[in-house]
């Protein structure tokens, strides 16, 4: 009875919490930051991959490029309910309910083992024969990339868990534990990858086996720091593992989060599709566009860190019924991004040499890099405006705007675009495809904001660029 009390009784008051409180401007800030900073490290890890995978050779860094569009499916799962729990628990705690709170809680968790299962039976029936498929049967490149994407597909619930602990963090506006966990499962991949990809301290040099087993650790690192932060300093958001989870918080974070993952699946299709077009070109077009995707996880650090850490903001706001505190999230959101993506943009116009000689790059993956890296910089940047409304769109529970949103600038214009000039053989109109893509959607992005934003959150005026 005691429990059934405690359970009802509102989390805290709303207007105590900063989420609800705070200045907006340094709320986006205090929120975002850490999520960029963790999302900095996250990448860097995954750039670090590439760049000691490169040492071994090109056509080892070309299995990891054909390696990337599975792994997007994989982190696609986990991702999806990660967005979904972030909107539903945010929202949650912004009414003060206590019980949504612990239900969605443990929903969040069962969800991220049952996509572990479905990741592992991804890998038996289809790993291999994609392999062999993407790579025309080259040896070579099977040997680098399917032990590698093997143990990344079978070791990755650390990285599922990791991501439902981050998200408690996050939902509760205690964003900087989340630095902790990604710090820890990052320093542990960091130190790892050179000793076992080449064989220090007596190891035997593993290869890309080595640069998988190392993320793998990594993730589990993450894993268990970030239960443990959250046993310890994050009460607000009872951790309670169990297989009977409420049916009605599980459609709820689906409902967020299918869309999500279904656009990050269709993103992988994307990937295929573009490795198809530059292996029938050139295999160092593969490679090439490979670091760039490496690139961009680190050069969009700034907007998904801003967009991520916008999602608990809107949904807590949402839930406090404070809609002009989104308006204004959503604006800042915006402006912090602009300033952090012009600076990147410049460094990828002014010297793309240097960026991808860290890839060890030969002078034919140069000769195709610098003009690829300096096009694709122009895309990362006309990018922020959709992603600012995707995450809002997140955090008001409308996945399915989010996720029209997404497909249009990331699969269907693009592929749209590509097919259009690929029988041309040029492979600059290939990079010049994503950046029309992106131009293309903005319009339409502004216009879906409006009209949606309008039919939520009235009486409130919509943010329209006034």
């Amino acid at each position: 009875m005691e429990e059934k009390l405690l359970e009802n009784r509102p989390v805290e008051n709303p207007m105590e919490n900063p989420m609800g409180t705070a200045n907006i401007s340094g709320l986006v800030l205090k929120t975002g930051l850490p999520l960029m900073i963790s999302l900095l490290i996250n990448s860097l890890y995954n750039f670090v991959d590439s760049v000691f995978v490169a040492r071994i050779s090109e056509d080892a860094l070309t299995a990891l490029s054909l390696a990337a569009p599975v792994q997007i499916i994989m982190s696609a799962m986990g991702l999806g309910i990660a967005v979904g729990l972030n909107a539903v628990i945010s929202r949650a705690l912004g009414e003060g309910n206590r019980k949504r709170v612990k239900e969605t809680a443990s929903a969040a968790l069962v969800l991220a083992f049952l996509a572990w299962v479905l990741v592992v039976l991804l890998e038996v029936v289809a790993m291999r024969p994609y392999f062999r498929w993407q790579s025309g049967g080259a040896e070579t490149i099977m040997g680098y990339g399917i032990p590698y994407l093997q143990i990344c597909m079978l070791g990755c619930l650390g990285m599922m868990g990791q991501w439902v602990f981050d998200r408690f963090v996050m939902a509760s506006g205690k964003s900087s534990l989340f630095l902790f966990t990604l710090s820890a499962a990052s320093i542990t991949n960091l130190v790892l990858d050179p000793i076992l990809i080449f064989g220090y301290f007596g190891l035997p040099a593993m290869g890309t086996a080595g640069a998988a087993l190392a993320t793998v650790i990594g993730q589990w690192v993450g894993c268990f720091a970030g239960y443990f932060i959250n046993r310890r300093w994050n009460q607000e958001i009872p951790i309670r593992f169990t297989l009977k989870a409420d049916t009605g918080c599980i459609a709820a974070i689906l409902k967020v989060g299918i869309p999500s993952t279904f656009v990050q699946v269709i993103t992988s299709v994307l990937a295929i599709y573009v490795n198809s077009v530059l292996m029938a070109i050139t295999p160092t077009a593969v490679a090439v566009y490979g670091a760039c995707v490496k690139i961009q996880g680190l050069v969009t650090v700034g907007v998904n860190g801003m967009g991520s850490g916008l999602i608990p903001i809107v949904a807590y706001n949402y839930g406090a019924k404070k809609p002009e505190r989104i308006y204004q999230g959503c604006r800042w959101a915006m402006g912090y991004s602009f300033l952090l993506y012009g600076v990147f943009f410049l460094i990828m116009e002014i010297v793309p040499e240097q960026v991808l000689l860290l890839f060890d790059a030969s002078e034919e993956m140069l000769g195709i890099g610098v003009t690829a890296l300096r096009i694709m910089a122009v895309s990362y940047l006309l990018s922020n405006v959709c992603l600012t409304f995707s995450a809002a769109f997140q955090g008001l529970g409308m996945g399915v705007q989010s996720m029209l949103l997404t497909l249009s600038r990331q699969v269907i214009l693009p592929v749209l675009l590509i097919a259009a000039v690929s029988h041309l053989g040029e492979l600059s109109l290939v990079w010049w495809a994503f950046v029309l893509a992106e131009a293309l959607v903005i319009p339409g992005g502004m216009i879906l904001w409006k009209m949606e934003s309008r039919r939520a959150l009235k009486p409130i005026p919509v943010m329209d660029g006034e």
